[in-house]
């Protein structure tokens, strides 16, 4: 039985014999004290240790299943899966409620559409004899009336004196024997409502239309020369007037193969491209707005010496007054002629990269324009700016072994969104004098040592990206992100893992545009349903809807 020791609080009423026992007592737990926290700290170390090792197979795995994803997908045919949850930082950065100002509450209910009555009828009930009538009470019933018509047109055919006939023209948007009205029905559905082609054949057969999928590709994909053109038109009005464009990629499947679509859009325009590259010749390809010819002047040999350009070729192809080139054969032609290599893909691309970009300014594009891009290397040329909700993806992707560079890596990160969200506030309110303290506050954030390698790797390589990341305190109308692009893109991802790919330029070409004018229409606040029925002819006369260009450039 352990024997219990005297209380020290009464350690001046021991006998001497008492008071040895005590001390002796006192060492004795003091010793087991000191042994039971030496073992402590050796577990401690050891499980820091385990935990470690944990951490580290934790990130092998993690590496080792996304690599296995990717193989998946590969082998699907589908886009690999990003190893990273979605940023937050947008969404918690945001005002809250109570700083906005309270305004007029728009009214719930399909209420305000009323004065679009189409037909009224009155209800009428056999009252009890000696009723009072009491007038009326409205009811207003939304209803969509669908049905197939079968219409015969019985056309006038004459004979002139001369031995020519003449045949009455039937009335606009008739194609192979099939009505306007039931081609902008499968233009929304399939752009907008991302119908299948074959869905499309099964619901028109039910309601009584005869038709065959192969005609109602017909419809979805010839005679689209006026919306080709309306795109096209819609691009350059585009980089005229826009004061930024946010652009981004995906990969597409066309005629069995990897292809790529782009897309480029602005605060009131979206248009998509797609491609068999994603270099940043074909996006400078882009950006000419449908020409096709090149341009040796002083921006083409400005983009050459950023670009850090041969010398001696420079100094061989630079002249008085620019060089205007037709198309790409005599352009090559000129540089053979210059004694360039054209075999040297490296040399040849930067040079018509650059003649690209002459051509670009001079047609009056891309001005003053900023494009805001996720910092993939094709999309960095001009006036360029950084998403930040990308660059703070970088700082997500790092994977930290222990718990003190876990803590380093959260502490970065909030500095980060708190730095966004004052970038965020200086937009609502922009003042050139706070744009020093911005800078200086991003240089603490940036060139911070934390010890943790990868971590001070990271934050030293965006500090070189200043400039591009703080493009907003020169142009505070620009978007800090590039969510616009990401969300148009969606669309396009949707209907690519509906749909699967296309198998004819005529395909591809109206899905690229049709997706363009749609997304161009909600951002104009147009019906895309009306703006077919009136590009069809079959849109209202008291309501028509204005060339999509000519709006672009009068908002500009």
């Amino acid at each position: 039985m352990k024997k219990r020791l005297p209380s020290p609080e009464h350690a001046d009423t021991l006998s001497l014999n008492a008071l040895r026992g005590l001390v002796t007592g006192l060492l004795e737990r003091s010793q087991q004290a000191e042994a039971r926290l030496a073992k402590l700290e050796a577990d401690n170390i050891q499980l820091r240790e385990e935990n470690a090792a944990l951490r580290l197979e934790n990130t092998r795995l993690k590496l080792e299943n996304q690599l296995l994803r990717d193989e998946i997908a590969r082998l699907k045919n589908l886009p690999p899966r990003p190893p990273f949850r979605a940023s937050g930082m947008e969404r918690a950065t945001e005002a809250s409620p109570a700083n906005h100002v309270a305004g007029r509450k728009k009214p719930r209910g399909p209420k305000l559409d009323v004065d679009r009555v189409s037909r009224q009828e009155i209800l009428r009930i056999d009252a009890p004899s000696g009723s009072r009538f009491k007038g009326y009470r409205s009811v207003y019933v939304r209803d969509l009336v669908l049905k197939a018509e079968l219409v015969h047109y019985r056309r006038e055919c004459w004979v002139t004196p001369d031995g020519k006939t003449v045949l009455a023209p039937l009335p606009a948007g008739i194609i192979g024997g099939y009505g306007a009205n039931l081609r902008r029905l499968c233009l929304m559905l399939h752009a907008q409502g991302q119908v299948t082609t074959q869905r499309l054949t099964t619901l028109l057969n039910d309601v009584g239309i005869a038709i065959s999928k192969r005609q109602i590709v017909r419809l979805l994909t010839r005679q689209l020369e006026g919306f080709v053109a309306e795109d096209a038109a819609l691009l350059h009005a585009g980089l005229v007037a826009s004061p930024y464009v946010t652009v981004d990629d995906t990969g597409a499947r066309h005629s069995h193969n990897n292809y790529y679509t782009t897309q480029i859009g602005g605060a009131d325009f979206t248009v998509f491209r797609t491609t068999k590259s994603k270099s940043r010749l074909n996006f400078l390809s882009l950006l000419r707005g449908g020409y096709q010819d090149y341009v040796l002047g002083d921006a083409a040999f400005d983009y050459l010496k950023e670009r850090r350009g041969n010398p001696p070729v420079v100094h061989g192809l630079r002249t008085f007054e620019p060089q205007h080139f037709c198309n790409q054969v005599p352009f090559m032609a000129h540089l053979a002629d210059k004694g360039v290599d054209i075999l040297n893909r490296q040399e040849i691309a930067t040079l018509a990269e650059a003649g690209l970009w002459g051509s670009i300014r001079h047609h009056g594009l891309m001005a003053n324009t900023v494009i805001v891009s996720d910092d993939a290397g094709q999309f960095r040329v001009g006036n360029h700016a950084l998403c930040w909700v990308h660059t703070e993806r970088l700082l997500q992707k790092l994977m930290p072994t222990t718990a003190k560079e876990e803590r380093l890596v959260t502490m970065v990160r909030d500095l980060v969104w708190r730095f966004y969200k004052a970038l965020k506030a200086y937009q609502q309110c922009p003042s050139p004098q706070s744009a020093p303290a911005f800078r200086r506050r991003f240089d603490r954030i940036f060139t911070l040592r934390t010890g943790y390698e990868a971590l001070d790797t990271l934050l030293e390589r965006l500090h070189r990206r200043k400039n591009e990341l703080l493009k907003v305190l020169e142009y505070p109308g620009i978007p800090l992100h590039t969510n616009a692009s990401e969300n148009a893109l969606r669309t396009f991802v949707t209907k690519r893992k509906i749909s699967g790919g296309t198998m004819s330029q005529d395909g591809r070409v109206a899905r690229d545009v049709m997706l363009g004018l749609m997304k161009t229409c909600q951002k104009l606040g147009l019906s895309f349903y009306h703006y077919l029925g009136d590009r069809l002819g079959i849109g209202s006369e008291d309501h028509p809807i204005p060339s999509l260009p000519a709006t672009i450039l009068a908002r500009a």
